[in-house]
């Protein structure tokens, strides 16, 4: 039976790692043929093999997607090595060095802000118009609960993932006419190496991070994959300018 994405070509950003691999490694398994984007080539790299050992088509573009020459590269480069771009994951982002709104160093917010936010923008606005050409396209962000809720000492995040929704609702008004649908997913607290950074380097503990998920537990990176999967695939075909919330019920208190 075919997959979801029999056929489709997938752009995948922050894809060496987390929810971009585990969401890339879904993308290939229903069908899709996927470019891997990534600032780590190791980790892309990786991507690629896992979905290629599974017997699926795989190539890597290194891309720091809040550069624009780079992330117009990329895009670039996809539609040289594919022809096509039928779905997008803009998905490459950082979480920044935790401090409070005062003591957050502004270069610190400033390249937050330009890999989760403008990395964003940068990727649409290179992506769309290759939609455009050939008639259409779905688009899905990562945008995040901290965009709808407040974490103290993550300033620059949570207003990157706010400005993420935002971004997400305006793309999909402009091109609602024109076959492009444009979504984001809002992940709760998931087990990824940004995580696991939070818990290692930044004076988290795991009680911390899962104190408030009803559901006792973080998420998996390949929970969010089911969800970014539906909202790319044709199966979710008037859904567009909507934030997917896959968060164990945090924001639902």
């Amino acid at each position: 039976m075919a997959g979801l994405l029999q056929g489709k070509i997938a752009l995948v950003t922050g894809g060496g790692s987390g929810i971009g691999r585990a969401t890339a490694l879904k993308l290939a398994r229903e069908g899709a043929k996927v470019m891997i984007a990534d600032y780590i080539p190791e980790g892309g790299e990786r991507t690629v093999r896992m979905i290629k050992e599974a017997g699926g088509d795989a190539s890597f573009v290194g891309a720091d997607v809040s550069i624009a020459r780079e992330a117009e590269a990329m895009v670039a480069e996809t539609i040289k090595r594919y022809g096509r771009i039928d779905c997008a994951f803009n998905n490459a982002g950082i979480e920044g060095k935790v401090a409070n709104t005062v003591d957050c160093t502004e270069e610190v917010f400033d390249r937050v802000i330009a890999i989760n936010l403008k990395g964003v923008w940068l990727c649409m606005k290179y992506e769309i118009p290759q939609m455009l050409k050939q008639g259409g396209g779905s688009i899905v962000n990562t945008a995040s609960i901290a965009g709808l809720v407040g974490f103290e000492g993550l300033p620059a995040y949570n207003a990157s993932k706010g400005g993420v929704i935002q971004l997400t609702r305006t793309a999909a008004l402009e091109f609602a006419t024109k076959k492009i649908r444009v979504n984001c997913v809002c992940p709760g607290v998931i087990r990824t190496p940004m995580v696991e950074r939070l818990l290692d380097t930044q004076g988290f503990s795991e009680q911390d991070l899962t104190l408030g998920e009803p559901v006792g537990r973080m998420g998996k990176p390949e929970e969010i994959a089911e969800g970014v999967l539906w909202l790319l695939s044709d199966a979710a075909s008037f859904a567009t300018g909507h934030p997917l919330v896959i968060d164990g019920a945090w924001v639902a208190r």
